[in-house]
């Protein structure tokens, strides 16, 4: 039997606004996030991304709208009551407890019988991966370690809802990949709601099933990752998600999704994923990765000139001039330590008008 859409939705905000003094942090913000779905919260800072957060777990009230929590109004109840639970940005352990004590602390207080608590506290120590650490101090452990605590904390009173406040922004790049696939790992295993506020677009992107991406307190745009990156719907998401290039130019054509992009004189056709009437200025959108080097003999693409190389560990960066004054930046690979392209070099620039997004200009 078909469950309900209050059933299937773990969180429902509904037309939620909140302001500070003058500044709206959110303006009638509306999204349903599913049950068992890893969802994100990504934009800049002061985009209200933590601010919402903070109100789906009852640390905040909104002066307008709803939040529903596995259909019930979450407005009458405090924060403890609520099937939530919050991982903080400082993670806010007990350095004078054990890691067993840090896990147990929450159950301690509802006072939950101690063979349970046992028992539980083990559970969340095998699934964090830290069997055996229970009697250390927090103080004994890395940053890496800190933070699996931190999630069995949160874990352990079996929220349906677990929100996590940039929990790895204070770890370095190979903790943070790390964390990003115990995450990936903890919630298949336990099959909860997460809900993650960050302002990294590689690690929403990574982890999240959908992304919300936020700016001024509304949400901008609303999809799969695979859909952010390759099919923003603005110049500001393009601009946050990923690398692109941006080309200014003029819509000559339009029919069905698809348009042609005047640019210095010269027409590029592209995908249209929102409704711009011809003649309108546009912005052409390319992805670094999409941009093809080719042979300066090549029947295709457009004559260039490369202006610089510089190495990024799994690819070279090419700042390209073009014919007729427009420049472009590509990724391309190489198959050796060495750059297959020379500053300086001429060559022919070329991509697949699929890749092309053409969005209104700003």
């Amino acid at each position: 039997m078909r469950r309900g859409a209050s059933e299937e939705n773990a969180v429902s905000i509904q037309a939620v606004s909140k302001r500070f003094g003058e500044t709206a942090a959110l303006n009638r913000v509306s999204l349903d996030i599913k049950r068992g779905e890893f969802f994100s919260l990504l934009g800049p800072s002061g985009c209200g991304k933590t601010t919402l957060l903070r109100i789906i777990g009852g640390f905040e009230s909104p002066d307008d709208g709803a939040v529903l929590i596995g259909g019930r109004n979450a407005a009458i109840d405090p924060p403890y009551k609520r099937r939530t639970n919050m991982i903080f940005q400082h993670l806010a352990l007990f350095p004078h407890l054990t890691v067993a004590q840090n896990i147990a602390f929450g159950l301690e207080m509802k006072r939950v019988p101690r063979t349970d608590i046992d028992r539980k506290v083990g559970a969340m120590l095998k699934l964090v991966r830290l069997e055996g650490y229970g009697p250390r101090k927090i103080d004994q452990l890395s940053g890496g370690q800190r933070q699996r605590v931190a999630i069995a904390r949160a874990l352990v009173n079996d929220p349906e809802v677990l929100l996590l406040d940039e929990p790895l922004g204070a770890l370095d790049l190979q903790l943070r990949l790390q964390m990003h696939d115990e995450l990936r790992r903890i919630h298949r295993e336990i099959g909860s709601t997460f809900i993650l506020v960050t302002h990294d677009q590689g690690e929403a992107i990574t982890l999240s099933d959908r992304i919300a991406v936020m700016d001024g307190g509304r949400v901008i745009q609303l999809g799969a990752p695979n859909d952010i990156y390759y099919r923003p719907e603005s110049v500001f998401v393009a601009r946050f998600v990923g690398h692109a290039n941006f080309v200014p130019g003029e819509l000559v054509a339009v029919s069905d999704k698809r348009a042609e992009l005047s640019v210095n004189g010269r027409s590029f056709k592209g995908a249209l994923p929102l409704p711009i009437p011809a003649g309108r200025r546009a912005t052409g959108v390319l992805r670094y990765e999409h941009v093809h080097v080719l042979p300066p003999d090549d029947a295709r693409g457009v004559a260039a000139t490369i202006g610089s190389v510089s190495f990024q560990g799994t690819s070279y960066r090419l700042s390209l001039q073009l014919e007729g004054g427009n420049s472009l930046l590509a990724d391309v690979t190489g198959d050796s330590a060495r750059s297959p392209f020379n500053q300086g070099e001429n060559v022919k620039v070329d991509w697949n008008s699929d890749n092309l997004t053409i969005l209104p200009a700003e």
